[in-house]
């Protein structure tokens, strides 16, 4: 995928995880704060998910469904191990948790392991939602 391929997803994906809480509000179900707990125990779950080889898509069929947002995963890149490096800040309708990601990505010479620290964003009303934060690297 180009750079400015990538970008563009980055944005629309910074895009929705802003305009998706007011979507609800809108909408008639308004998002509560968050459930600590519960947001932790999601992305474990999405996080398992993906060091096992699930696909995204996978958790939108789940008990309770989730909605999973990662552009690395979704773009083929493996995860090999992970650590939460804390228990997460909550920002109004989100759990934002820090996590140090080992992934083993797709490039035009093999498969190259990184090593990375990333932010999720992660929702629990009106449902469940996983995002990976690009907003913050």
């Amino acid at each position: 995928m180009s750079e400015s391929r990538s970008r563009r997803w980055a944005t629309a994906a910074a895009l929705l995880v802003v305009i998706l809480p007011m979507a609800g509000c809108l909408g008639g179900a308004s998002a509560h704060a968050v459930d600590p707990p519960r947001a932790r125990e999601a992305l474990k779950i999405a996080l398992d998910g993906w060091k096992a080889g699930q696909e995204v898509r996978s958790f939108r069929d789940a008990s309770p469904p989730m909605t999973v947002q990662d552009l690395e995963w979704s773009g083929g890149a493996r995860l090999v191990d992970y650590q939460i490096l804390d228990d997460g800040e909550a920002r109004d309708a989100n759990l934002r948790v820090r996590v140090k990601l080992i992934v083993d990505t797709p490039s035009q010479r093999g498969t190259r392991r990184v090593e990375k620290t990333v932010w999720y964003l992660v929702g629990t009303s009106p449902s469940v939602t996983v995002f990976r934060d690009s907003l913050h690297r």
